[in-house]
This record gives C-alpha cells, structure tokens and sequence, in this order.
C-alpha cells in the first residue's frame, strides 16, 4: 500500500475512531460554536465533534497565554506554505498545510473570544486573511493542474467563486442583512480541497487516471457550488431589502 494512501487510512481511521468515541461520552455541544452559529453542511455533528477533538491543545494554548494574532499570521503562514507546496507538486504535504491553516483559522476566533480580545481589528484581520488563505492554495492548484484539460480554468472558476460567496455576504451585511445561506462556504470548500490532495495520488494510481484528475473533479464542484450559493446569497439579501420599508 502506498504510504500517503497508508497515512490517509490511518488518519481516516484515528477520525472515525474519535467520532465514536466523542458519541459514546454523551456528543457534548460546545458552548463556543452553538453561541457563533457555526454551520457546516454535513451536519451540527461534525462541528461540534472537531472542536471536541480539539479542546486539549485549545485549553493548552489559552493556559500558554497564545493569543489570537497568532494563529492569523500562522494560518497566513500555512496557506502560503499550501500554495508553494501544490505549485510545486507537493500534493500530500499541501493538503495537511490545508489542514493546519484550517486549524489555525479556527483557533484564532476561540482563542478571541475565550480572552475576551473579540475586536473590529480582529474580525477584518481574520475574515481578510482568510481570503489571502485560499487564494494561495488554489493558486498553487492554478498551477499543479496546468497540465490537465481545463485544469487552470476550472481552478481559477472555483477561486472566483469561492471570493463571490464571501463578497455577497460582505456586502449583505454592509447594508444591514445577515446572510448565511448557501451549502458551498469556506468549511466546506476547506474540507474538500484538503481530502483530495490527501486522496488524490492512491486514487489517480488505483484508477489510472492522470495525477490531479481527483483534484480537478473537486474544482470542478467547488466551482458549481460556489457560484450556485453566490447566486442564492444575492438573490435572498435583494428579496429581503425589496422587503424593507
């Protein structure tokens, strides 16, 4: 067995393991995530599961006295290193920098509010960074998938997307309508981005595809579900301003 496929497996494993281990104790909801209205398509479970899976090194961070500035330029630090990582075809290490900026956005908005730093400063820098983030790691995409048909397209699609859903809530909520609304937000695109650079190498070889067809198959839908959710988020937050008075 390949040893990125063997690493895939072994962590699938250790996840699985953990979410039947987090369901026996009682599936505990986090205080944290039920106050900000943390989503996520697949269900309430999964959130509350992964911030469950990382309360240990949250509870160390916050007795170390971490705080939140930390984990942004970390996490801007991660999304740059994803991006070199995939340009240069380092597909496996540029999911788990995938993985480790995702952790640090994470952490970064606890860590705020468990210290009581939640600020207008902070909330630009992190929302900001954000965006920095994943455009480099579908930049590095842009370029590990140049030699597939319609690789760089689809890429750039689902990097243009993706920079919509964000914008369409910016500007709902610059004229006062809060909007959530949509299957296709950065959790989503953040978890499917890192599995198929985990999974993309043992299955193009298993298969016989070309290396990156799993990726762009993953563009591909990131793509469609990011214009669709771009395109309802506009829709929904026109409809409620045409409701205004």
């Amino acid at each position: 067995m390949p040893t990125s496929l063997t690493v895939l497996v072994a962590a699938l494993a250790a996840a699985g393991a953990s979410m039947l281990v987090f369901a026996a104790t009682g599936r505990r909801l986090d205080a944290d995530a039920a106050r900000k209205g943390a989503q996520f398509a697949l269900g309430s479970f999964f959130v509350h599961w992964f911030m469950w899976l990382l309360g240990p090194f949250e509870r160390a961070v916050l007795a170390l006295g971490w705080g939140p500035d930390l984990f942004n330029f970390a996490g801007l630090f991660a999304g740059l290193a994803a991006g070199i990582l995939l340009g240069l075809g380092h597909v496996e290490a540029g999911g788990w920098a995938i993985v480790a900026g995702g952790i640090c956005d994470i952490m970064d908005g606890r860590i705020a509010r468990a210290r009581s730093l939640v600020s207008r400063y902070g909330q630009f820098i992190d929302s900001t960074l954000d965006r920095f983030v994943e455009v480099f790691a579908l930049l590095g995409l842009v370029v590990y998938l140049r030699a597939l048909p319609l690789g760089p397209l689809m890429t750039a699609a689902a990097l243009a997307g993706s920079l919509l859903v964000s914008y369409t809530r910016a500007r709902g909520e610059s004229v006062g309508v809060l909007c959530k609304e949509g299957l296709m937000q950065r959790g989503e695109r953040l978890v499917l981005t890192c599995l198929a650079c985990l999974a993309d190498s043992p299955a193009s070889a298993r298969f016989g595809y070309p290396a990156g067809s799993l990726l762009l198959g993953v563009m591909v839908l990131i793509a469609a579900g990011t214009f669709w959710t771009a395109a309802h988020r506009t829709i929904w937050i026109a409809r409620r301003l045409r409701e205004q008075p």
